[in-house]
């Protein structure tokens, strides 16, 4: 595509970031000159698009929010990963978030430029995706609470805890983790002075005091991480090599919370948190291929005591 139209396109994908950029700062990322991007922001204004300018020291460019989209900058790749990803997520049985998707599912190809419609349409006629049993989630709970998070903003709900038990909790909010099938709210909680997560399809009530808060460093090295150790912490912990490639055992396991290590093409590594060694043997055992279980003791101890009671088992009465 010629230089200029090349530039447009990575302007406007810059823009569309949502992030403020100066003058200097675009024309760094496009090799040209501030008075160049000047010129072709007015261009994207005369297609459409609403970029904003804030002139003097300390101006920016910026892509405001319009009443019309005009049709996004996406490569092929970004197109498909569009369409697949909402074609998933439309998957989850959920009238929420999973409803909306949905619809989105079938607008995209409004948005798209011509040249990746018929690819957009093929897709979203050819792509399945297997129906899953999710709680429902409401969008605009996951906005207010995104926007609360970003403003610093302290909120409060009211939360039914797994043992049904329901109360009014203050948090400082930070960050929302999608895991298992499952959305989750890590805070700050301001009457238990730690840190806590929280199912946000157990969460009602939303409000905001409109007092903010300074923000915290996280606990771990991300949220996704620290719901992790929180979730496993109460499970076993296994460590086993396999004479299996990683592929199969992460077949045999791919609805365990496990990490798989290649060791060669025949040979790997697992760790895992389980809740019963016993369950695990036996999905083990399923892989057809030798192993070695590195730790604990435990589970050597477990297997030795189900090796003797299948070879009971085993044996013929007479």
């Amino acid at each position: 595509m010629p230089d200029v139209t090349r530039r447009m396109l990575e302007l406007l994908a810059s823009l569309q970031t949502g992030r403020r950029f100066t003058g200097a700062e675009l024309a760094d990322r496009l090799g040209t000159s501030p008075r160049t991007v000047r010129r072709d922001v007015e261009r994207l204004r005369a297609y459409g698009y609403p970029v904003t300018t804030q002139p003097g020291p300390g101006g920016y460019y910026r892509l405001a929010a319009g009443t019309t989209l005009p049709p996004m900058v996406f490569d092929d790749d970004e197109a498909v990963a569009t369409v697949v990803g909402l074609g998933m997520l439309a998957a989850a049985q959920d009238a929420g978030l999973g409803g909306a998707a949905e619809r989105a599912y079938g607008k995209i190809d409004q948005l798209l430029p011509k040249r990746l419609r018929a690819e957009a349409t093929a897709l979203r006629t050819t792509l399945e995706a297997a129906a899953t049993t999710a709680p429902p989630i409401d969008p605009d709970l996951l906005a207010r609470l995104a926007s609360a998070a970003a403003r610093h903003e302290h909120v409060s709900f009211t939360y039914t805890a797994r043992s049904g038990a329901t109360g009014r909790r203050r948090v400082e909010p930070y960050r929302q983790v999608y895991r298992h099938l499952r959305w989750y709210l890590l805070a700050w909680d301001r009457d238990r002075a730690d840190w806590r997560s929280f199912r946000i399809d157990r969460i009602a009530e939303l409000s905001s005091g409109g007092t903010t808060f300074p923000p915290r460093p996280l606990p771990a090295e991300s949220a996704a991480a620290y719901l992790h150790a929180e979730q496993t912490a109460p499970r076993h912990r296994a460590v086993v090599t396999v004479d299996a490639p990683a592929a199969a055992v992460l077949d045999a396991l791919k609805f365990q919370e496990c990490v798989v290590t290649p060791l060669g093409p025949d040979r790997c590594s697992i760790t895992t948190w389980v809740d019963s060694f016993e369950w695990l043997v036996l999905n083990l055992t399923f892989l057809d291929a030798d192993f070695v279980i590195e730790h604990p003791e435990e589970f050597r101890k477990r297997c030795r005591e189900l090796g003797s009671r299948l070879n009971r088992a085993g044996k013929s009465r007479v």
